[in-house]
């Protein structure tokens, strides 16, 4: 005698039904953010996203969380409508929440105490309008299970060991991404194309300043020639 057993599907849904529900200029970093970094890892195994369900308890669809931005470094860069930690065998090595009046409660006592339960080895919280952090960009980075506040440099700069990157704030209160090793700030696509047009718009302006200033001297030295 034979017993099936059903299998039960359980499902993990994409949305967690509650709107996004946040100003312009929040959602505008959130995407800018998530911009950044897409860019600095085109072409590499490192996946980047944000404002997606990641699932970290396989058959509970009620544990998740929605970071604002992640990075997972080794793992497919591919599109998800989802990320189970369980699949992927990886949490992510960087979250960026964008702290905003609706959700500093839980950036600065909820978040904190998951990340770090799950492993998360840095958090960082940027706040754009100032008003809520003091300073507007702080970080976290695990230690013995606990997450430790990294103190900034001389320059108000703090550092982000998984991405070796700096994080800093500028005059406009503007959050930079900066790479460690080169010093370069990170662009968008859009930036990185503008920068190359202008560079490559100088090096022409300066080609064809340096042909009329040759022209210059050949037609003074012919005339020189001439009046011998």
């Amino acid at each position: 005698m034979s017993t099936d057993h059903a299998v039960i599907e359980i499902e993990y849904p994409e949305s967690d039904g509650k709107p996004m529900g946040e100003s312009d200029l929040h959602r505008d970093w959130m995407m800018r953010v998530i911009q950044l970094l897409k860019h600095r890892y085109a072409g590499q195994q490192v996946y980047v996203t944000g404002d997606l369900l990641l699932y970290y308890v396989e058959g509970d669809p009620r544990r998740f969380v929605v970071p604002d931005a992640f990075v997972v470094k080794g793992v497919d860069p591919g599109r998800r409508g989802i990320y189970k930690v369980w699949e992927e065998g990886k949490v992510p090595n960087m979250v960026l929440e964008t702290t905003s009046h609706s959700t500093r409660a839980k950036d600065t006592r909820e978040k904190p105490k998951l990340y770090s339960s799950l492993g998360i080895p840095e958090y960082f919280q940027y706040d754009p309008t100032g008003d809520y952090l003091d300073p507007p960009i702080c970080g976290y980075r695990l230690n013995a299970g606990r997450y430790r506040k990294i103190q900034p440099d001389s320059l108000g700069r703090i550092a982000s060991e998984e991405l070796d990157l700096w994080l800093e704030v500028d005059s406009n209160g503007d959050l930079v991404l900066r790479d460690r090793a080169t010093g370069r700030i990170l662009q968008t696509p859009e930036e990185a194309a503008v920068a190359a047009l202008d560079t490559a718009t100088a090096a022409i302006d300066a080609a064809e300043a340096k042909n009329r200033q040759l022209e210059i001297e050949l037609a003074a030295l012919r005339a020189q020639l001439k009046g011998q």
